[in-house]
C-alpha cells in the first residue's frame, strides 16, 4: 500500500486555522447526511405495502433519500422544521415548529397515526427518526391541552435538564411517543432508521421513541417535573400517579420482529472530522461523542485540558486538533440570545482569556443553534482583545446568556442553514 505523505509540521504554519476549523464541521455534516448514510441499511421491500413515516429535522431529507433508492411503490408522511423540508414525489411533508410544538406538528401526528392503521402483516412500516421528533411529532396526552403542553415543553428547555429527562416527561405526556406509534402500525413490521443526536445512541430515546418500547415509568417523569419545578395541572400530576400514561415495556411481544438501526450518530461525524485532520497532519484526539452537562461548566473542562496541552504539552503534544460531541444544557438566567454552542465558546472565551495558539469552533450540527440562525461561533486567540477594542466585556455577556450578540458583534458566528441532519454539538479545539 503507498504510504500517504502528510504536510510537515513547519507547512502547518500556513494554514489558516479558521478555515481548517470551518472545513472540520463541514466535513463533520456531510458525513451524517441521509444521502451518505441512508442507502446501506434500508430494509428489503415486503410483499405488501410500504408506508413511510418519520419526524425530525432530516426526515425530509431521508424521505427524500428513501425514495431514490427505493424498488417498490409507497407513500406516508414524515414532519420536519419549517425550513428544513425537501422535494419529494410520494412521501408528504409536513413542516411543523420546533422546539415548541404548534398545531401543524399535532395534525401531522394525527394524520400519521391514522395512516398507518389497518394494515396487515405482509406491510412494512418504514420510520425515519432524527433529532428534534420530539416537538414535532406531538400528540398530547388526554389529561392536558395542547397549550399546556406547550408550556411544560417551553418550561422543561429553560430548566437545564437532559435530553433524557425531557424525552421522558415527552413520552408519558404523549399518545404517539414511547411506542406507542408502532402499537398502531400492527400487525405490519416496522424498521425504524434512526440520525441520532442522543448521547450514546439509545434508540428509545431519540425523538422520544415513538416506535421503541421504553423502561421508563409515569413515575419517572412525575419525578423530572418535580425535580426541576416544572408547574403542571392537578390533572397531569393525577394522571401520572394514577400510571394511566405508562408506556410499552421492554420484552412485549408486540414489538417482536421490529427492528431499528442507528445509521448517524455524533461519532460518525466525529471519526469523519478526524480522518480530514490527519490529512492535513495534525494529530488528532476525540475526548467523547457523548458529552453532557452545562455548557459554560464543559467549557471549563475543555478550557484546563487546552491550557496543560499548551502549557506543558500533557495529555497530548502539540500542535494538535482535540474533537468533542455530545449535547450540552443551558440554565437560563440572563434575557440575551444563544445557543448551547454559543454559550459554551463564550465561556471558553473567558476562561483561556487570551491564551496565546488556541483556536476553537462550536456548533450544532442541524445548523440551528438553540433557536437562533446560526450554527455556532468560532474563539480566536486574540477573540478578548477584538472584544475588548469593541467595548465587549465577555463575562457580562455570558452572564446574560448572550454569547449570540457577542459573537455577531465580532463576526465570529457561524451560519450554514439549516443541514437537514443533526447529531448534535460538534467541537473542534485547534492547538498550534
Amino acid at each position: 500500500m503507498e504510504k500517504t505523505t502528510l504536510p510537515s509540521l513547519a507547512s502547518l504554519a500556513s494554514i489558516n486555522p479558521r478555515a481548517v476549523l470551518r472545513d472540520l464541521f463541514d466535513t463533520a455534516v456531510k458525513a451524517v447526511t441521509a444521502g451518505q448514510c441512508l442507502p446501506p441499511h434500508l430494509p428489503s421491500p415486503p410483499r405488501g405495502r410500504t408506508v413511510v413515516i418519520g419526524a425530525g429535522k432530516g426526515a425530509a431529507a431521508m424521505a427524500a433519500t428513501l425514495e431514490e433508492h427505493w424498488p417498490t411503490p409507497l407513500s406516508g408522511l414524515v414532519v420536519t422544521r419549517y425550513g428544513h423540508g425537501a422535494p419529494t414525489r410520494h412521501i408528504e411533508v409536513v413542516e411543523a415548529s420546533h422546539p415548541v410544538p404548534d398545531a401543524a406538528g399535532q395534525q401531522a401526528a394525527q394524520r400519521m397515526m391514522q395512516q398507518v392503521q389497518g394494515l396487515t402483516a405482509d406491510d412494512l412500516v418504514v420510520c425515519l427518526i432524527s433529532g428534534g421528533g420530539s416537538a414535532l411529532l406531538t400528540a398530547p396526552a388526554s389529561c392536558m391541552s395542547a397549550q399546556e403542553k406547550q408550556a411544560i415543553n417551553r418550561a422543561l428547555l429553560k430548566s437545564g435538564a437532559a435530553i433524557g429527562e425531557m424525552n421522558c416527561v415527552r413520552k408519558h405526556l404523549s399518545t404517539i411517543k414511547g411506542g406507542r406509534l408502532a402499537l398502531l402500525c400492527a400487525p405490519a413490521r416496522v424498521e425504524t432508521l434512526l440520525i441520532s443526536d442522543i448521547p450514546g445512541d439509545d434508540p428509545t430515546l431519540i425523538a422520544s421513541g415513538p416506535t421503541m418500547v421504553d423502561a421508563s415509568t409515569c413515575s419517572d417523569a412525575l419525578g423530572v417535573l418535580d425535580k426541576y419545578s416544572i408547574e403542571i395541572s392537578s390533572a397531569v400530576r393525577a394522571f401520572l400517579e394514577s400510571g394511566e400514561g405508562e408506556t410499552p415495556k421492554p420484552g412485549d411481544p408486540r414489538f417482536s420482529g421490529h427492528r431499528s438501526t442507528v445509521i448517524a450518530s455524533a461519532q460518525h461525524a466525529l471519526d469523519a472530522a478526524a480522518d480530514r485532520a490527519r490529512t492535513l497532519g495534525y494529530e488528532v484526539h476525540v475526548l467523547s461523542d457523548s458529552i453532557e452537562g452545562e455548557a459554560r461548566d464543559v467549557a471549563l473542562v475543555h478550557a484546563a485540558i487546552a491550557r496543560q496541552i499548551v502549557q506543558r504539552n500533557q495529555p497530548f503534544t502539540k500542535p494538535c486538533i482535540v474533537l468533542s460531541g455530545g449535547e450540552t444544557t443551558v440554565t437560563v438566567r440572563g434575557k440575551g440570545r444563544g445557543g448551547r454552542n454559543a454559550e459554551f465558546l463564550l465561556a471558553l472565551t473567558v476562561a483561556l482569556d487570551g491564551l496565546p495558539g488556541v483556536y476553537a469552533i462550536a456548533c450544532d450540527t442541524d445548523g440551528i443553534d438553540g433557536s437562533e440562525d446560526n450554527a455556532g461561533a468560532i474563539l480566536m486567540p486574540d477573540t478578548l482583545a477584538r472584544a475588548g477594542e469593541c467595548g465587549l466585556n465577555a463575562r457580562k455577556y455570558l452572564d446574560n446568556n448572550d454569547a449570540y450578540s457577542f459573537f455577531s458583534a465580532l463576526g465570529d458566528l457561524i451560519m450554514t442553514g439549516p443541514t437537514l441532519t443533526n447529531v448534535n454539538d460538534f467541537r473542534a479545539i485547534l492547538i498550534a
